[in-house]
């Protein structure tokens, strides 16, 4: 088994990437969705057809069997390799993976009101939403890498840095789109 580890390795990183593609762009789309639930017939009706067939595609085709399938790479890894058990990085790695699979599992939530026409959440509350997979993203990557050199300190005033200036950009954008709503 040991001769496949790089494959099970690559396999794991690829529908990873793939996961997170799913679920930088699946927020986006609900962004769209709950703008477009505001417009005029028919325009309304033309929008949102259309953006509930795509969230379907995306949601049913790509970001839900990534994420099985990184997790079966992921627990075949694990089985490989049953030392990383024992180590404290992987422990909060498997906590951030835990938020990941909550953020996916409430982005269903999401998925499955918007297929019944059901908006609870504005376009700005999804904005910020849309941020959660780069910060996991983030604490999880430089974690995989840093392993035990990382300084925890640093780590965590990092993520809040970086969730301080995108929520910056974030504003910085609504500023924008306010003076020039095509932006």
């Amino acid at each position: 088994m040991q001769d496949y580890y790089n494959y099970i390795k690559s396999l794991h990183l690829i529908f990873v990437i793939t996961w997170f593609a799913g679920l930088f762009y699946i927020p986006r789309l609900f962004i769209y969705h709950i703008e477009a639930s505001q417009k005029g017939s028919p325009e309304k009706e033309i929008l949102t057809e259309q953006l509930k067939l795509m969230t379907k595609r995306l949601w049913y085709i790509i970001t839900w069997p990534s994420a099985i399938l990184a997790t079966i790479f992921a627990i075949w890894l694990l089985v490989l390799m049953p030392v990383w058990l024992q180590q404290p990085w992987m422990h909060i790695k498997l906590g951030f993976v835990l938020l990941l699979v909550l953020y996916h599992l409430k982005n269903h939530q999401i998925f499955r009101q918007l297929q019944r026409d059901e908006v609870r959440y504005t376009s700005n509350f999804m904005r910020l939403w849309n941020e959660g997979a780069t910060l996991i993203l983030f604490a999880v990557v430089f974690l995989v890498i840093l392993k035990n050199t990382f300084n925890w300190i640093f780590g965590v005033v990092g993520i809040i840095v970086l969730g301080v200036l995108l929520m910056l950009g974030i504003k910085l954008y609504k500023s924008i789109r306010r003076k020039n709503p095509n932006a």
